[in-house]
């Protein structure tokens, strides 16, 4: 009887084998008979498909005889449904019709470089940020980018995260969005912990290094990141992702979208939840948001409402760690207070439009509102009553100065306004001209409140110690073309005009009546010249950016001492080539800096730290990045920024107790390294497809030793770090599913112990026959080896 059963599987596999086919095919379009790349091939009764690769060409195996229900599909273009009877002889070509609907592409155009632009850019893609997008931060995804040296307060990417670029932080990166700015009009930075699981629901993302062509929010002093949210879907589909790994750390998300309906409407959302226990002691995350877009879409006219927010609580971590506690003690946090967080939600309100205006004319234009509050809680042991503006406390005959207190740092904000673009193409194409602007208005509330105090006095819960307001109106208006001059050959320019307006009111926190208003205008040109010929473009361009002190600058100096602008001359050269299986970028640049803003050390007449102009001061350096495929096989990739970041002359200021009478001495530096901003920083990817569907990836990354501040003090420096990542990709193409992926990221399998970010500061104290100088160095260490395993599967 076992014989039997045994010859009856056997007859089976060879039945269900011998039944199995194979179709293939190409898929072109209609009207160019040129091949589509990327097309979406279906076997819709059969559930597995395939997509079409660099000739148009795709095969999908395993197929049962009989029917097959196929459907093509590929953007912009209008599916075909048809059926097929398997085995299939002759050769089977499928044409696709393009759709005369208005592309979503002119959205960002305004704020985007084209190919011809003369300045440094890279373009990364969906599919690129989504081989990363295990839950970590947006700058964790952008790590091995040129230039980007990114770092998390919980050492584990997941919460409060930031990056540099070019050694030029967060408030000096301008971020739009669809065009719109996002980055804070007070502090000039992005906070991404607001954006939990933003990259779930971007489409591209454009970096643009040094001035670049950024037209909307504050100037760009380093770099910007423009980014485009999720573009229209034809085909409804639903998408559920979950990831978990070290740290208790996981990530869940779920997409749905309803395809294109009636040929004209489309609506997409997203739901995500992150939550982390962080590398380092309590520096967890609890992150949600969401993404909701709704469209029409017609042959002349786009209408776009985006709605998303994020909503964040984070265990304080941003003490950093002493330096005393590196070798022995990395996972040390500061604080221990069981609600020692950070809390806060920002909702995003979007309506944008794009249209064409006959054959030469398109237009764009966004309204957006962006509404944010919420607050940071801190232990405070035996603080002092005068701090908050209150009263000694006297209990008999005693007189208590000092209590422990729990205090709340409040914002309440509102952020509003519109962008706008209008775009020439000249019928020969030689001309192309934007003209737009934009105007934005941030209205913000500053307060702090006492919550509890162990010895109370004469005080009620929720006393305001502090509340002051800003308001900051944001105008510009530029006017850029470019010009074909002959074949290949085209000049660019960019005028932009600035009006800034802020006024502030109210009680600072250091007890200061704040009452005033600065108004700024600026002229920020930009000029360039570059020349395409057989896939490579030389370009060449000279860029201005002003910018105006930050809100720090006004609250912490006095009114008649608010530091002067910073202003940025930017000086960009460089070749790409973008065909073939090389591709390759090398540019050189200076970026010469006039009244920098940096901390030097002085205080003000309440002894509050702030910033202060340094004359001159520059960045100057070389980047190379290429992409090699080799074979079908392999690819490799690897990019290298070398560079020199010095300030010509500035003062430090550092404090002396070492007598009754506080003072501060001065010490005058000469040519010395900018804080943060190494010397070197590479990357390396090497990626090899053993077999169809697997992607096993090798990721490197070097930062050169960065200084904690501008003096060039090696005992005040981070030293240099090599790490090297693991990803593992597999993806199939199910019944029941359009496709299952698994990916694997392995972080730092070395084990490498590093810290990307830190601060620093020193004081003299008494010494035994002379004062002594100590210095107080800090860091914020990233985790050894660490793993998230996700699983995505779409519908």
């Amino acid at each position: 009887m076992k014989k039997v059963f045994l010859g009856l599987a056997l007859c089976l596999v060879a039945i269900s084998s011998w039944a199995q086919q194979s179709l293939s095919g190409k898929v072109l379009d209609a009207e160019s008979g040129e091949a589509l790349i990327g097309a979406s091939v279906w076997a819709e009764n059969q559930g597995k498909g395939g997509v079409t690769n660099e000739n148009g060409l795709f095969t999908i195996n395993k197929l049962q005889s009989g029917d097959v229900e196929l459907r093509v599909s590929y953007i912009g273009y209008s599916a075909v449904k048809q059926t097929l009877e398997l085995p299939y002889s002759g050769e089977l070509t499928i044409k696709l019709q393009p759709k005369d609907l208005m592309t979503e592409e002119f959205i960002v155009s305004a704020t985007r470089a084209s190919q011809s632009t003369p300045t440094t850019f890279q373009e990364i893609s969906k599919e690129e940020l989504a081989k990363r997008n295990l839950g970590q931060d947006m700058p964790q995804l952008l790590n091995f980018t040129p230039s980007v040296v990114t770092y998390s307060d919980a050492g584990s990417g997941i919460g409060y995260t930031g990056m540099r670029i070019r050694g030029s932080d967060q408030s000096r990166i301008n971020v739009t969005v669809n065009g719109i700015p996002m980055n804070d009009a007070e502090s000039h930075g992005v906070f991404w912990v607001n954006m939990p699981d933003f990259a779930s629901s971007v489409d591209n993302l454009q970096i643009q290094r040094g001035v670049g062509t950024s037209t909307n929010g504050a100037a760009t002093f380093g770099a910007s990141l423009n980014f485009q949210t999720d573009t229209r879907t034809d085909e409804a589909y639903a998408q559920i992702d979950n990831s978990a790994g070290s740290f208790n750390s996981f990530k869940h998300t779920f997409k749905v979208g309803s395809g294109l309906l009636n040929n004209r409407f489309a609506v997409d959302a997203r739901l995500s939840k992150i939550t982390s226990d962080g590398f380092v002691d309590r520096a967890s995350s609890d992150l949600s948001s969401y993404f909701v877009s709704g469209g029409y879409f017609g042959e002349n006219h786009v209408v776009k409402l985006n709605v998303f927010s994020g909503k964040e609580k984070t265990y304080q971590s941003w003490y950093g760690l002493p330096e005393s506690k590196l070798e022995d003690d990395r996972t040390y946090n500061y604080y221990t207070y069981d609600n020692e967080t950070d809390n806060y939600q920002q909702d995003h309100y979007q309506l944008i439009y794009a249209g064409k205006i006959g054959s030469n004319w398109k237009a764009n234009g966004a309204l957006h509102y962006t509404y944010g509050r919420g607050y940071y809680e801190q232990y405070r042991n035996d603080d002092v009553y005068s701090n908050y503006r209150l009263p000694n406390v006297t209990i008999g005959d005693s007189t208590i100065t000092n209590t422990d207190i729990i205090r709340r740092l409040w914002l309440d904000n509102d952020f509003y306004g519109g962008v706008a673009s209008l775009n020439y193409v000249s019928n020969d194409g030689r001309w192309d001209v934007v003209f737009g602007g934009g105007a934005n208005r941030y209205d913000g509330d500053h307060y702090g409140e006492i919550i509890w105090a162990r010895i109370a006095g004469d005080t009620e819960i929720r006393d305001k110690y502090y509340n002051n307001n800003a308001v900051k109106d944001d105008r510009n208006i530029y006017l850029k073309a470019t010009r074909e001059l002959a074949t290949g050959l085209s000049l660019y320019g960019d005028l932009q005009l600035r009006f800034i307006d802020y006024s502030f009111s109210g009680m600072n926190d250091d007890g200061r009546i704040l009452d005033d208003k600065e108004n700024y205008n600026f002229f920020n040109p930009k000029v360039g010249i570059s020349y395409e010929k057989s896939g490579r473009t030389w370009y060449a361009s000279y860029a201005v950016a002003n910018r105006e002190p930050k809100r720090a600058d006004f609250t912490d100096n006095e009114i008649v001492e608010i530091p002067k602008p910073e202003r940025l001359n930017n000086i960009e050269a460089g070749l790409r080539s973008q065909s073939g299986s090389f591709t390759y970028n090398a540019n050189i640049y200076l970026m010469d800096y006039k009244n920098q803003l940096i901390p030097t050390g002085q205080i003000n007449n309440v002894g509050a730290y702030i910033r202060e102009n340094v004359a001159n001061s520059y960045r100057a350096g070389i980047e190379l990045d290429a992409a090699y495929q080799l074979s079908k096989s392999w690819t490799f990739g690897a990019n290298l920024a070398l560079s020199q970041n010095r300030i010509k002359e500035f003062t430090e200021y550092v404090d002396d107790y070492s007598t009754a009478e506080f003072t501060q001495e001065s010490f005058t530096y000469s040519d010395t390294d900018i804080a943060l901003s190494p010397n070197a920083v590479a990357s390396a990817m090497i990626e090899f497809k053993p077999v169809k569907n697997l992607s096993l990836n090798w990721l490197s990354k070097y930062v050169a030793k960065q200084f904690l501040d501008n003096s060039s003090s090696d005992a005040r420096s981070l030293d240099a770090f090599f790490t090297n990542d693991i990803r593992i990709s597999y993806s199939v193409q199910p019944r029941f599913f359009k496709s299952v992926e698994l990916n694997l990221l392995v972080n730092n399998i070395f084990n490498e112990m590093y810290e990307p970010n830190g601060y620093t500061f020193s004081y003299f104290v008494p010494g035994e026959s002379q004062k002594e100088l100590v210095t107080e160095n800090y860091y914020y260490p990233m985790a050894g080896t660490n793993f998230m395993l996700g699983l995505s599967l779409r519908f």
